[in-house]
């Protein structure tokens, strides 16, 4: 008997079907939960990426024996199509190494002109700060240089001019014979 009397305080409420509804119900609110995106909440932090890089730096290391492990693979597999796909692999893990050297290079760039700002403004001088026009110009430069040193410069502009050949074929009216 205890147990069936401790039972029935949660079987739901019995209503008569005979009395109208009340206008206003009593209902139980039921906590909604907040689901929290720790990408734009404050609670998470702030996004640093050099204490970022610091932190999971120990990352590299392991992309790095993976990478050497599917180049192992690679070499010793027959299956072409296994082959193909450990190719794949392989030059994306390249192409995202490639993409964080660019990146740290970019981050790099930018401390040495926020350094050389605080310089300026140490001396008494006004503050300068360039356009993004100016920074692509600055990259394009760098690159052109890079290239230059490399010996990929000629390549580089070969492809690039036919590219834009064929962007300018494109805008051109179709001839019709």
């Amino acid at each position: 008997a205890p147990l069936k009397h401790f039972l029935s305080f949660f079987r739901p409420l019995e209503m008569s079907a005979k009395k109208p509804v009340p206008f206003l119900r009593q209902v139980v609110s039921v906590r909604k939960k907040v689901h929290r995106d720790p990408r734009f909440d404050d609670l998470s932090g702030e996004y640093k990426p050099e204490i970022f890089m610091k932190t999971y730096s120990f990352l590299d290391s392991i992309k790095k024996q993976e990478k050497e492990m599917v180049q192992k693979q690679l070499k010793k597999c027959r299956n072409t199509e296994q082959k193909e796909q450990l190719q794949q692999l392989l030059n994306r893990m390249t192409q995202q190494e490639q993409a964080q050297k660019n990146q740290q290079k970019l981050r790099e760039r930018e401390l040495a002109l926020k350094r050389q700002q605080r310089e300026l403004a140490k001396q008494g001088k006004k503050p300068f700060f360039l356009k993004k026009s100016e920074k692509r110009k600055l990259e394009l430069a760098e690159k052109y240089a890079e290239l230059k040193r490399s010996g990929k410069l000629e390549s580089f502009l070969n492809k690039k001019r036919k590219r834009n050949a064929i962007k300018d074929r494109r805008h051109l009216p179709s001839q019709k014979n």
